[in-house]
């Protein structure tokens, strides 16, 4: 039964284009083609990786996160009580009056304390400082030497500077070195990143971290198997860079205009001038539009977040011009008095 699946999963037409068969993708002549056995290993090395993770926020990222003032928090543990637990867990976090009321009732406590208890709550769920910014230096240094590697990478390949080389010969591509490292260092990555999200700060867009990461690593897997490893460096170079600003500024919009104007044209309007579409033409791109949805999903959550952070920066600032204001007319009045009292 496992044999008959297997057949029927790696059926040419699911992956190539009419007319092409996998033995024309076998190495010869010292040309080296994609096999899926080459990305067995992206599993291992996600664990190493997550090692190296270990050590570069405890000896790296801890230091740094001190020396910008980020101290290690201890979280208070709130006063174990079961009512208000399952009331916390399988209601809801922030309690309205009334429920206040009833809980101090059962619990045969004040509604001060009750109030207390859940405020105590929140505050030991809410994420350490020293702990997302260990995350977010790691992330960081990650996309830094990732997006470097890629630019040494492909700074000389012609398909770089010309969209239409991405497509000239295919699928008949030999696989290159540095095609090859960029892919399994870049799959490892984000497979670390999915077996470490239990233990990593949970996010209000867990989920959609979630789905995220896992349509990566299918993006990386499906488009090595059918050897779109050109359009796929274009698609992670791309990514990369952006990340690097994420990490820091929130740029996610610009990424979001690059990625629909540039990779999308590549992938889903210049194959139809070489080749007929066909499954993993079809499927390769509605990976894409998944990648590129949540992208805007995230966009427009940062937007949401400067518009907010700029609004309470004028509120501020008003605040202060109030204060400065009262202060003035207080220090007038004091000095009209003392001229009268003269």
């Amino acid at each position: 039964m496992f044999q008959t699946f297997k057949e029927w999963f790696w059926l040419e037409r699911f992956w190539l284009p009419p007319t092409i068969k996998w033995s024309d993708l076998e190495d010869h002549d010292g040309l080296i083609f994609v096999k899926p056995s080459h990305l067995y290993v992206t599993i291992p090395y996600a664990f190493v990786l997550i090692i190296i993770r270990h050590f570069f926020q405890k000896f790296i990222a801890s230091p740094l996160a001190k020396t910008f003032g980020i101290k290690e928090e201890v979280q208070k543990k709130t006063t174990p009580n079961t009512v208000l637990e399952n009331f916390f867990k399988h209601s809801t976090r922030k309690p309205s009056q009334t429920d206040i009321y009833g809980l101090a009732k059962k619990c045969n406590l004040t509604e001060r304390q009750v109030e207390r208890w859940f405020r105590s709550r929140q505050n030991q769920d809410r994420p350490c400082r020293m702990k997302k910014f260990q995350e977010a230096c790691w992330r960081f240094t990650f996309y830094l030497i990732i997006t470097s590697a890629g630019i040494a990478f492909l700074y000389d390949k012609p398909w770089v500077y010309d969209l239409w080389e991405v497509w000239n010969g295919y699928p008949r591509q030999p696989l290159l070195p540095s095609q090859y490292w960029y892919y399994i260092l870049e799959m490892s990555f984000y497979w670390s990143l999915l077996f470490s999200l239990g233990s990593d700060i949970k996010r209000k867009d867990f989920l959609a971290h979630v789905i995220h990461h896992l349509a990566a690593v299918s993006l990386m897997s499906f488009s090595w198997c059918a050897n779109y490893i050109r359009s796929g460096t274009l698609v992670m170079i791309v990514h990369d860079v952006a990340d690097i600003w994420l990490e820091c500024f929130d740029c996610n919009e610009t990424f979001s205009f690059v990625w629909f104007f540039r990779i999308l044209y590549c992938t889903l309007i210049l194959p139809l001038h070489y080749l007929q579409p066909f499954f993993s033409y079809i499927f390769l791109n509605l990976q894409l539009m998944v990648l590129q949805v949540l992208n805007l999903y995230w966009s427009y959550f940062i937007l949401k977040m400067l518009k907010r952070s700029i609004f309470t920066k004028q509120l501020y600032l008003l605040y202060r011009m109030s204060c400065a204001e009262e202060r003035s007319q207080k220090l007038a009045v004091k000095n009209k008095r003392e001229i009268d009292s003269r």
